[in-house]
């Protein structure tokens, strides 16, 4: 199980209304949270090492929801391949020139030290109007023995 905050930019395929690509990518970090009694406190380090790169496919509906499909690369360990469990949703934000949305993925499989992995992955994102996104994903994978 690990988190990663990935950043990068998602937009429209040209030609195709409800179609979307994104790409974004996270560096090596390290994830700090407390909990106390004037709430809670997180805090995201960097950390060297290497660089998760995600590519995926969006097909957006008119009630705000949408499917994906897609891959990210971890590094130079390998890659993993996932796609939408149900549908995801996005929609307004409380800052304004945001959206907010979440979606699961179901791991399908992999390559590299990632080969057969099967698991989850939650994604909880937001998008501006310019086509900037933050997403914070939490994974569980499981790799063969």
């Amino acid at each position: 199980m690990f988190a990663l905050e990935f950043a990068g930019h998602a937009g429209p395929v040209p030609g195709s209304p409800t179609e979307r690509r994104a790409r974004t990518s996270a560096s090596s970090q390290a994830w700090h949270t407390s909990l106390g009694p004037d709430g809670v406190e997180a805090r995201l380090d960097p950390l060297a090492g290497g660089r998760a790169v995600l590519e995926s496919r969006v097909e957006r509906f008119g009630d705000g929801t949408f499917t994906e499909d897609g891959t990210i690369q971890y590094g130079g360990a390998g890659s993993i391949a996932f796609i939408t469990v149900g549908r995801g949703t996005v929609g307004l934000s409380p800052i304004d020139g945001r959206q907010v949305g979440g979606v699961i993925w179901a791991v399908t499989g992999g390559d590299g030290r990632f080969a057969g992995a099967r698991g989850v992955i939650t994604s909880n994102f937001t998008v501006d109007s310019e086509g900037r996104v933050v997403d914070h994903h939490i994974a569980r994978l499981y790799l063969p023995t």
